[in-house]
């Protein structure tokens, strides 16, 4: 028996080098434990190839249980943390996020999903 809903959801972005990055959802049963793909893929790219630009980030995702047709888009802490990543490098970063059935919506900027935003200029 699983307690656990499982919602699958992948992530790849494009580096200014050429690199693609991917990542993954890891769910965890002790919440919040778990992160998202995106965090995951923008984490691990900022650790490895900290001079590079992030330049497009593409997201796909659906309940494993259910594959719906809508596309995805990042959730809060996802779109805060590509505010900040879009913010520190002085670039938009082009979102994609898609349905597993292959639709996709494309936004050049976080701003367009995150309009009134908290970036470092508050502090």
């Amino acid at each position: 028996m699983r307690l656990i809903p499982i919602f699958l959801v992948g992530c790849a972005m494009l580096l200014e080098n050429g690199e693609i990055i991917s990542g993954n959802n890891q769910e965890n049963a002790a919440y919040p434990s778990g992160l998202c793909a995106e965090r995951t893929a923008i984490y691990w790219a900022s650790a490895n190839y900290p001079d590079q630009k992030i330049l497009k980030i593409f997201v796909v995702g659906a309940p494993e249980d259910e594959m719906k047709n809508s596309p995805v888009p990042p959730c809060g802490a996802c779109r805060q943390s590509i505010l900040e990543y879009e913010t520190k490098q002085a670039q938009n970063i082009e979102i994609y996020f898609a349905s597993i059935s292959g639709e996709i919506f494309k936004t050049y900027s976080i701003k367009d999903l995150l309009p009134f935003n908290f970036d470092v200029s508050f502090l």
